[in-house]
């Protein structure tokens, strides 16, 4: 009988394999523990965003997910520009509905402070402004203080005492002006600081430039109620009008435009809230006609 040969070649490969195989899982090991040194991600990790921190924030105590808070310029803080305009503006709101005076006349001063260096036709807005800010700030603080705490209660003690003018006459001496024709002027130049504001904040890069945004806003919100003299004047004084980017640098210092642009529209914002409220009260009493 002839002796039967095994089949030692498959078997002979397979221990050959062994350590081929030991030899490849050792690298995709070392090598998956290499990326996920460098992502951050472990090996047990359940899950995880290579490449930086997660996009959100997981608050432990709650198990909600947080989105990062974004950054506020120092434009709006407390000590910026736009910021200490704001906050009075923002507190004559009151919960009743009516605007207190006290904080709408700080919010001027803000407004004015913050005007002033825009340029000529700015300062002379500023200027007369500042003039009636000081004039109803004499009433909010003179002997009958208890009745100018709000536009509502002005109004209304104004009426009883027979202060108001009549519609369309202008008083011989504006010193002597109500209170409530005071405010009615103010109300109109916050109009019209409101709309430049808002133009020069949210126009497009390649469209009209400011000094003509602002222009435009004078034509419709203080151009109807000066005579012919001083509108060609205004008009003048704006072909002199700082650019938007200058504005922009003015107004949100240290930022991008970007930036610069949403800080003065959430301000223009304000001051069209205040507009808004006070335009309302004045035409329920038929005040808009005082001048």
């Amino acid at each position: 009988m002839g002796v039967a040969v095994r089949p030692t070649a498959p078997r002979h490969w397979f221990r050959l394999s062994i350590p081929l195989v030991i030899f490849t899982l050792l690298l995709l090991y070392l090598s998956a523990r290499s990326l996920g040194a460098r992502s951050g991600c472990g090996l047990g990790a359940q899950a995880c965003v290579p490449g930086g921190t997660a996009p959100f924030q997981v608050r432990q105590e709650s198990g909600s997910l947080e989105a990062p808070e974004r950054k506020e310029p120092p434009c709006l803080g407390p000590r910026g520009m736009l910021g200490r305009m704001m906050r009075p503006f923002h507190a004559s709101l009151n919960p009743e509905g009516d605007v207190g005076l006290s904080p709408y006349l700080a919010g001027w001063k803000a407004l004015v402070e913050f005007l002033t260096p825009l340029g000529s036709v700015f300062a002379f807005a500023s200027k007369e402004a500042f003039t009636k800010v000081t004039a109803l700030e004499a009433r909010v603080h003179g002997p009958d203080a208890e009745h100018y705490l709000s536009l509502v209660a002005m109004a209304a003690w104004e009426r009883r005492a027979g202060l108001l003018e009549l519609p369309g006459a202008a008083p011989r001496d504006p010193a002597r002006s109500s209170g409530s024709r005071t405010l009615l002027l103010l109300h109109r130049a916050l109009r019209w600081s409101q709309l430049c504001l808002h133009r020069v904040a949210t126009g497009a890069l390649r469209g009209p430039d400011a000094g003509a945004q602002c222009s435009d806003a004078y034509g419709v919100a203080l151009g109807p109620h000066h005579p012919w003299l001083v509108r060609q004047a205004a008009r003048l004084a704006f072909l002199a009008f700082p650019g938007r980017r200058r504005l922009l640098e003015l107004a949100c210092p240290g930022t991008t435009e970007a930036e610069a642009r949403a800080a003065l529209a959430r301000a223009a914002g304000t001051l069209e809230d205040v507009y808004n409220r006070t335009q309302s009260l004045l035409a329920e009493r038929s005040l808009l006609q005082l001048a």
